[in-house]
Order: C-alpha cells, then sequence, then structure tokens
C-alpha cells in the first residue's frame, strides 16, 4: 500500500511518499481502509518533533506514519472486535497512545476509537470530525454548559477546531466572538460568528469586553491577561497553543481558578467520546454544525498540505483524499 512515511523529526523534507506492508489488525483491532483523513495541528507538531509530539518517542519517531484522524471502511476486524463487521463505514481518532497511521491507503484502529459514520457524511466531512469536532464540544460543554445569551469568545476561530467551536456555541444560543487573521473573518462570519475580530489589529483582552467563555486554540497569553476578558465567573478553556501557555493552564490554572470566582485550564477530554459522536451527527443531520473544508489534497501531497496548515492559512479544514 502507499502511506507518507516519516524518517524522523524536522520539516516536510523528512516525510516520503512510498510502497510499505499492509498492515494486519490484532485481536482488539479493525483494519480500516482509509478514504480520507483531516490535518490537525497535532500533526505537524509531531512531524516538527515538538515536546507534545515526541510521547511516541523522545529521540526518534516510533510510528513511522503518522496521521489521527481518518474515515473509511471496515476491511478487516480482530478476533475481539464485536461492533463492526467488513464493510462498514467508520471513522475515529488516532492520536496517542492510539497509533497513529492516518496517512495511509489502509490503517488499523482499536475498536473503542471508531464511531459508525453517519449515512448523510461523506468520508471527508466524517475525518474532519474526529479531532477538531470532538475537542471542541468537550471543551465548550465540558465543565459547564453554555447557557443561551452568554458571551463566548474563540481565539482561532477560522480554523479547523475553531470553525466547528463556532457553530457548536451557536447551537446553545451563545453570542460569539471568532478572533483570527483577516482573510478569514467573513467565512467566520458566514458560519454564525457575531462579531470578528482580526487579532493583527485588536487584543481581545484590551478591549474591555467582558465573555462568559473564551475558548483559546493558539494560547500564548498570561493567564492575568486573559483574567481581564472574563466576567465574574467566566471560564477559559485551552486546546493548543504555546508550550508555556500550555503549562500555565495546567499546573497554575486550578490554583489561580481556587482563589477567585473565575476559572482557567485545559481542555476536559472525554475518554470514551461514542455519545459526543452520535450528537455532532444529529446536529450535521439538522444543519446545525456542518465542517468548513477549505482544501483537497492526494495522499502524495501531505507534504504540501501540511506547510499550508503550518502557515496558519488554512480557512476551516484540510482534507487528504485516498
Amino acid at each position: 500500500m502507499k502511506a507518507i512515511v516519516m524518517t524522523g523529526y524536522g520539516g516536510p523534507e523528512v516525510l516520503q511518499y512510498k510502497d510499505v506492508d499492509k498492515p494486519s489488525p490484532t485481536a482488539n483491532q479493525v483494519l480500516v481502509k482509509v478514504h480520507a483523513a483531516s490535518l490537525n495541528a497535532s500533526d505537524f507538531e509531531i512531524m516538527r518533533g515538538s515536546w507534545a509530539g515526541r510521547l511516541g518517542g523522545p529521540m526518534r519517531t516510533k510510528h513511522k506514519i503518522f496521521g489521527t484522524d481518518i474515515a473509511g471502511t471496515v476491511e478487516e476486524v480482530g478476533t475481539n472486535v464485536t461492533r463492526f463487521q467488513p464493510g462498514d463505514e467508520v471513522m475515529g481518532d488516532l492520536l496517542y497512545p492510539n497509533g497513529y497511521g492516518a496517512f495511509a491507503e489502509y490503517a488499523c484502529a482499536l475498536e473503542k476509537v471508531l464511531a459508525p459514520k453517519p449515512a448523510s457524511m461523506t468520508f471527508e466531512q466524517a475525518s474532519t470530525y474526529p479531532e477538531a469536532g470532538i475537542i471542541a464540544l468537550q471543551s465548550l460543554r465540558g465543565k459547564r454548559e453554555i447557557q443561551p445569551g452568554e458571551k463566548v469568545l474563540i481565539n482561532g476561530a477560522g480554523g479547523g477546531m475553531g470553525s466547528f467551536g463556532i457553530q457548536i456555541a451557536k447551537y446553545y444560543r451563545a453570542e460569539v466572538t471568532g478572533v483570527d487573521s483577516a482573510i478569514k473573518l467573513e467565512m467566520m462570519k458566514s458560519i454564525g460568528a457575531d462579531h470578528v475580530l482580526d487579532y493583527m489589529e485588536t487584543d481581545f483582552t484590551k478591549t474591555g469586553e467582558r465573555y462568559d467563555m473564551i475558548l483559546d486554540t493558539v494560547a500564548h497569553r498570561s493567564l492575568r491577561s486573559y483574567r481581564r476578558a472574563l466576567n465574574p465567573n467566566g471560564m477559559v478553556v485551552i486546546v493548543g497553543g504555546n508550550r508555556r501557555a500550555l503549562f500555565r493552564a495546567l499546573i497554575l490554572g486550578p490554583l489561580v481558578s481556587r482563589m477567585g470566582s473565575r476559572s482557567f485550564g485545559i481542555n476536559p477530554l472525554d475518554t470514551d467520546p461514542m455519545e459526543d459522536y452520535d450528537f455532532l451527527a444529529e446536529l450535521f443531520e439538522a444543519g446545525k454544525v456542518v465542517p468548513v473544508i477549505d482544501r483537497r489534497y492526494p495522499l502524495s501531497e501531505v507534504p504540501e498540505a501540511l506547510k499550508y496548515l503550518e502557515e496558519g492559512l488554512a480557512l476551516g479544514k484540510v482534507v487528504i483524499t485516498m
């Protein structure tokens, strides 16, 4: 089979498009014929060898074939698999510790990380949900559900996770402000954002506006700066950004939260997201949450696709087709 193989940590030059052996599922795995995969920030972090990317191999990548989000058809099942059979259409997230392997014509996945693909979704649409859609949903309603009329700000709202976040927050009837680059403002409005800010022109922590929830997908600020932009009892949830911001949210966030009415922390992930897949499928079929797909690349052009995503140009999701 064809696959994108990572020869080491670095830029797109470490990726090779080549023939490799087709994998075989273990007892608890499903072999999926991949029809589409989607890109996430975690992919170029793994490629570059960031601290999070090195969880699978500190000095040298353990998983030669990376990529996390897949949608495809079950080809073969392991002896212990009971939920799926050959021919079923599925989607799932192979992020660490679930083995990676999405950038290939076939991938093995643990049964527990796969969900049935709704018949109304294309494979390309389904491939965008497992990481970006699920994390956006869990972050926005994980610690407490958004109430109608609450003010929600999403930083990085024009990307894959942010574009899901806007639509999910609007489903809960929030007043949504999206922050991103100028080229993404019109797209954010088109999917429901009530207000949009160009981060190059406006620092949302210095406008005097106050929010009930801030979802930050590209965090780099101090907790003190977020505090200026929060209402009493407001909440900041960080799902991505630089190492310092993530460390502050993880270590200092709980301590600062106990000292006042405002809450700071990272996204509260649920390790069993199957109900979330079902919920997002309902929202998709109702036309409430529909993936924004910017570009599609063939498998052989994964390096070019990752370069485009890393430059921050993508409006929504970037999809790889097999």
